[in-house]
């Protein structure tokens, strides 16, 4: 490879090179130092009868070190400032209570599997953080202020409310506001989520965040930069995502009260028997070493995390990604399910459905002349037109001449010297010969394109977003299992009435912006207690964090995809159903594993203070617990 083509090995690639490596190394290095940990310990323990035994303590005090300094820290800082012992500080108490008795190995392993759960809450939290940078970087920086007839670049923090601001075709709208002047095709996606473009000219209001797709507007804006419907998008998404679920809540209050009971039970096992019972005070210290080790709750986080992490691996084979176990266990508890409409229950596109042609006219002739013309239009329903015609085998006869596109309205040619023009009907005209027809087809929430031939309209097509062929199968199974049906959309009433009902969608709510979405979400929770939302636009955002489970389409934003709990990589709605039922059958296993190490513990510790259990016995006890529910939790692999 020549020194030109060698981009990455070249002199100026090599810094990126080495800050790329730099920081993916300070992106994963909880996970690397657990890692390193396990390794030592794997290392100690494989050739402790040909190191020395200074050695072998040497390493398990490294191990102790990388991989529990993380976890260690942040014990210790939560607990000076808190002001309250966690579930840290017993960990490293119990691991230096087994290296202080000799067992410096189950005192290793205990912090490599603390250290390693602690990575992969902060990697989640390092992806959370993305999803709102991914979003951020949809909003443009700059504007363009008209100020005294000229136009000057700002930044778009500097705008004020009746500021004047141009925007080209082809960029995207920094900020709300109203347009004054021109007129354009809007793609408004990234608010509403629906794929074809709004047509908006004087006095129509335009958000932050959407593209003019096709012609220059001068806009007056209406909200601070800070205040647009874009931002609130964001902070809707920002405040979901710190709320705390009741189970989470419940979680963090046991910590806190599980912790001060083993280290009073340790405390008291130090002191009481050596008063009471005529212990000696070696005896005493021995038990307590041994109840720290035994109440340690590793077969407790072994009864959870395999089984999950099992669960997930199993449910990625099939195409649905869990982006943690609350997920999993979660999702087979809801009761009612929200379901955006573009993209989710139909592909996302619009289709040509119905095609028409007068009488008196040659079917292959119009279907050449609207091929051609919308060759020259990038608008979603000239895409559809073409591969209408493509699958019926048409090919181009005629040279066009004079093309014009009217934003908004369609697209007019001379072809033979002949005027022709493809458009929606508030454009072409009406004709009593398709009234009937377009009429019908309106009301099957279709969009209706007439071709025109000078003065008379010579055929029609009719056009929808259709629903994915797996939509009606996935709302059929998840009726089976009780769950109740809500479609949400920023469609128009006629559209959202028919998609609703071809897919047998129990209700549906039409004309929804981000905000109503967010407010349905909020008010199926209040009637259902556990509410999933299935979504893939920006739009979607608010309303997948609120719910108890997101479920994004892999197809979607990366907004969407970022926000959600659950991906569905092969945009298969059927998945959720499967998905369900391996989260019960989780939740099943949890629950005996948790049973089990809790019995396991109890039975230890009433041992411990009889004094029939010394401290190999405990460690056996108390590891092989753990080993246990970690083999009924990888069940889940098949």
């Amino acid at each position: 490879m020549t020194a030109e083509t060698n981009t990455w090995n070249s002199p100026m690639k090599q810094p990126a090179k080495a800050s790329f490596i730099i920081n993916k190394l300070k992106e994963h290095k909880e996970l690397i130092a657990a890692l390193l940990s396990g390794i030592l310990i794997l290392f100690t323990w494989t050739f402790e009868s040909y190191i020395s035994y200074q050695l072998w303590v040497t390493l398990h005090l490294i191990a102790f070190t990388i991989g529990g300094y993380a976890k260690a820290k942040e014990g210790i800082t939560e607990t000076l400032h808190n002001k309250e012992l966690n579930v840290e500080m017993l960990m490293i108490l119990a691991a230096i209570g087994s290296a202080a008795i000799g067992y410096w190995t189950e005192g290793a392993v205990l912090i490599f599997i603390f250290a390693l759960s602690g990575a992969l809450e902060t990697y989640t939290m390092n992806k959370s953080h993305k999803e709102i940078a991914s979003l951020m970087e949809l909003q443009p920086e700059e504007a363009l202020l008209i100020k005294d007839d000229r136009r000057e670049v700002v930044p778009v923090s500097s705008l004020h409310v009746d500021d004047l601001i141009y925007v080209r075709a082809g960029e995207r709208i920094p900020v709300d506001g109203t347009i004054v002047q021109g007129n354009t095709s809007i793609d408004e996606s990234a608010i509403t989520g629906e794929s074809i473009p709004v047509y908006k000219a004087n006095n129509a209001d335009v958000f932050a965040g959407t593209i003019a797709l096709d012609g220059s507007i001068s806009i007056q804006v209406t909200k601070p930069a800070n205040e647009t419907l874009f931002q609130k998008i964001v902070q809707m998404i920002q405040s979901a995502k710190n709320e705390k679920s009741p189970s989470q809540l419940f979680i963090e209050k046991f910590e806190g009260v599980y912790v001060k009971a083993v280290l009073a039970a340790v405390a008291i096992m130090m002191i009481i028997p050596y008063l009471i019972f005529g212990w000696t005070l070696q005896d005493s210290i021995y038990r307590a070493m041994i109840l720290l080790v035994v109440a340690s709750p590793c077969a407790l986080v072994a009864s959870i995390m395999p089984a999950t992490l099992s669960a997930i691996s199993n449910s990625a084979k099939s195409g649905v990604l869990f982006k943690g176990g609350v997920h999993i266990e979660n999702i087979s508890h809801i009761r009612a399910i929200a379901l955006d409409k573009t993209g989710t229950l139909t592909n996302g596109k619009p289709e040509v459905t119905d095609f028409y042609v007068h009488p008196e006219h040659d079917k292959q002739t119009i279907l050449s002349t609207a091929m051609a013309m919308e060759q020259e239009s990038t608008h979603p329903l000239a895409k559809a037109i073409i591969r209408f015609c493509q699958e019926q085998h048409v090919t181009i006869t005629s040279e066009i001449d004079n093309v014009t596109t009217l934003a908004g309205n369609g697209i007019a040619a001379m072809i033979d010297e002949e005027k022709w023009e493809l458009g929606k009907p508030d454009y072409i005209g009406e004709d009593k010969f398709f009234a009937d027809r377009a009429n019908k087809l309106a009301e099957e929430g279709k969009t209706v394109v007439f071709v025109k031939k000078k003065d008379q309209i010579v055929a029609l097509f009719g056009m929808k977003d259709t629903v994915r062929k797996d939509s009606i199968k996935a709302i059929k199974q998840l009726k089976k299992q009780g769950i109740y049906t809500v479609m949400l959309t920023g469609d128009h009433e006629l559209t959202a009435k028919a998609i609703a009902s071809e897919a047998k969608i129990d209700r549906y709510v039409a004309n929804c912006m981000p905000d109503e979405k967010l407010e349905q979400v909020k008010k199926m929770r209040s009637e259902f207690s556990n509410v999933a939302m299935v979504g893939d636009g920006i739009n979607d955002g608010p309303a997948l964090a609120t719910a108890n489970v997101g479920i994004a389409m892999g197809e979607g934003t990366d907004v969407a995809l970022e926000t959600a709990d659950v991906v569905l990589m092969k945009n298969n709605l059927s998945k959720i159903t499967n998905a369900i039922t391996l989260s019960k059958k989780m939740n099943k296993i949890v629950k005996q594993n948790i049973v089990f190490s809790l019995t396991v513990i109890i039975l230890l510790i009433l041992s411990n203070f009889m004094q029939i259990l010394d401290l190999p016995l405990g460690v056996i006890g108390h590891e092989g617990s753990t080993i246990l529910v970690i083999l009924n939790g990888l069940r889940l692999l098949k």
